[in-house]
């Protein structure tokens, strides 16, 4: 998604290595592990514009393997529409197993924890989600409405009909699934309760579902994982090799069951990048990374993203790499 706020500077374009058609390479895993990247194209023919992706200040982008931060927007959108006052939030918990029945499978016991990005109400409060929150190094807004196609299907359908998918997926392996919301509340949660929703659920993997609002040409998903950080409410220094971990298993499985290629605009291919200033990282202490599944502002993702056989195998593609990550 694309965010703007207090905390952002303006993106500086920058030209991908990826502007030319090259024969997309299968990263070739092995159990469990992902070795590398293969060389990726844009799927379906080469790019159609510039790069433009959105770089924070002090995030740089990563190579085959995590660095410093990196940046594409996540927690925000720029999709923001005119929004007036409604009723406060619900009280509604997080949902937990879909069916109720006890879990049974190779993921029995373990809990995961899916975020859908946003929340298609948000529109509708704006003084709510405009109020700022602690997220450990700074504060920032407790929520953005994120960003859409051109044609307004609205990034929080897409990062809820996903999270359906992912944990009906996930509860077929035994996993305890609970969701941030369900569609269950009038807003939100802010972003910091997003972040403790997975910690007092003591998740074994969380993983955050968003999609990008970038320029059109820039294409391809990238997954987002913490930085180093203690400063503040924020530690994420128990965390960071281990969702690295997850992360790089949600991208192998990624691109095997969805075919799309990593970012043309950020990762440097890899499809991996690091952030040091997102609070749903920064104040997890469990396991945690977030994933743009695709450019919602270009035309060819786009046309993905609203395919619901597509968001099937997105759904697939993190699914094997959360269970590849909890089975070690």
């Amino acid at each position: 998604m694309s965010y703007t706020g207090p905390d952002f500077e303006p993106p500086q374009p920058r030209r991908s290595p990826l502007r030319r058609p090259l024969t997309v390479a299968v990263a070739a895993l092995v159990p469990g592990a992902l070795l590398g990247w293969g060389v990726y194209a844009a799927v379906g023919g080469p790019d159609d514009g510039d790069g433009g992706g959105s770089d924070r200040a002090g995030a740089v982008r990563t190579s085959a393997a995590p660095s410093a931060s990196g940046a594409s927007a996540s927690e925000g959108g720029d999709a923001k529409k005119p929004a007036g006052s409604s009723p406060a939030p619900t009280s509604k918990k997080p949902s937990g197993s879909a069916s109720g029945l006890p879990a049974s499978g190779p993921l029995k016991g373990k809990v995961v924890v899916i975020d859908p990005g946003h929340n298609p109400a948000n529109f509708q409060h704006a003084s709510e989600i405009n109020r700022k929150v602690n997220v450990g190094t700074h504060w920032k807004e407790c929520d953005t409405t994120g960003t859409a196609t051109n044609a307004g299907w609205a990034e929080a359908k897409f990062t809820l009909d996903v999270a359906h998918r992912l944990r009906t997926l996930l509860e077929e392996q035994g996993a305890t699934v609970k969701l941030t919301q369900d569609g269950d509340r009038s807003f939100g949660p802010c972003v910091d309760e997003r972040a403790r929703i997975g910690n007092e659920a003591k998740a074994d993997a969380a993983i955050s579902i968003h999609a990008d609002g970038s320029g059109a040409g820039n294409r391809g998903f990238h997954v987002i994982m913490p930085g180093s950080v203690h400063d503040g409410a924020a530690d994420t220094r128990a965390i960071v090799a281990p969702s690295a971990e997850l992360g790089k298993r949600v991208a192998g499985s990624f691109v095997r069951v969805t075919g799309t290629a990593p970012s043309n605009y950020l990762g440097d291919g890899t499809g991996l990048v690091t952030r040091t200033d997102l609070g749903g990282l920064n104040l997890s202490t469990v396991p945690k990374v977030f994933i743009e599944c695709g450019n919602m502002r270009d035309s060819k993702d786009a046309a993905l993203l609203t395919s619901g056989s597509w968001r099937q195998k997105a759904a697939q593609g993190m699914s094997e790499g959360i269970v590849s990550f909890l089975r070690g």
